[in-house]
């Protein structure tokens, strides 16, 4: 390991807004603000949207500076990334940011049921040889739905063709609502404010001319009984 991960790791247990738990805090166990991010951290009842795989926050933070009328939490396995936007955060004093260093996997052992208003997933590894671990496979849609509620949107950014239509064909074998699907945000011209936000590795895949896709949909009742709603 590197002498900047150590430092980074070090300095990432500084940070108040940044939650780390043991993973026997979380295998089959609830994280101990599991339905109290509103009243026992945040201490307000504004709206709360997760980034999923967020990396190094780049969505997390620029949307919380963006709605400061509005929660964010970023979450991600990789605490080198996450020590990014959790430094900016601090640095900016962002009263409405946190972040979470956990495996997707164990997602439902933080958030109680309705407490989460809106999820983004920005560029998730595609897993082209194992669709089962997709952020939007029926895997995962069913944790979403576990605390997601009611009419929730979950929005999907990725330079994946293959995850885009994937997660199209998986929205209308279920009869989710699809709200919008662009193929090229860039080329259509709907890269507004929050779509222009710009990842790291987003950056990347311009320089490499590929086309940035969108997808904002919600759950159905079939994906909602799945996980006992």
């Amino acid at each position: 390991m590197g002498k900047n991960k150590h430092l980074r790791f070090a300095e990432n247990t500084t940070f108040a807004l940044l939650h780390q738990p043991a993973f026997d805090d979380i295998f089959n166990r609830d994280y101990r603000l599991k339905g109290q991010w509103h009243a026992s951290f945040f201490r307000n009842g504004n709206p709360l949207t997760l980034e999923l795989g967020c990396g190094r926050g780049e969505y997390t933070v620029e949307l919380a500076r963006q709605y400061p009328s509005r929660n964010f939490i970023g979450i991600d396995i990789k605490g080198a990334r996450l020590w990014r936007g959790a430094k900016t955060a601090t640095e900016e004093a962002l009263p409405n940011v946190a972040f979470i260093r956990t495996r997707i996997d164990f997602i439902t052992s933080f958030f109680a049921p309705d407490e989460v208003d809106e999820l983004w997933i920005t560029f998730p590894d595609p897993q082209l040889k194992a669709p089962r671990k997709r952020l939007t496979s029926p895997l995962f849609l069913a944790r979403y739905a576990a605390f997601l509620k009611p009419g929730g949107r979950i929005h999907l950014k990725t330079d994946s063709q293959l995850l885009h239509e994937y997660t199209i064909a998986l929205i209308r074998q279920n009869g989710m609502p699809l709200y919008e699907a662009h193929s090229d945000i860039y080329g259509t011209a709907r890269a507004d404010d929050i779509l222009s936000i710009k990842t790291h590795y987003e950056t990347q895949f311009l320089q490499q001319g590929l086309r940035i896709t969108y997808l904002c949909f919600g759950l159905s009742q079939s994906v909602e009984r799945a996980c006992g709603r």
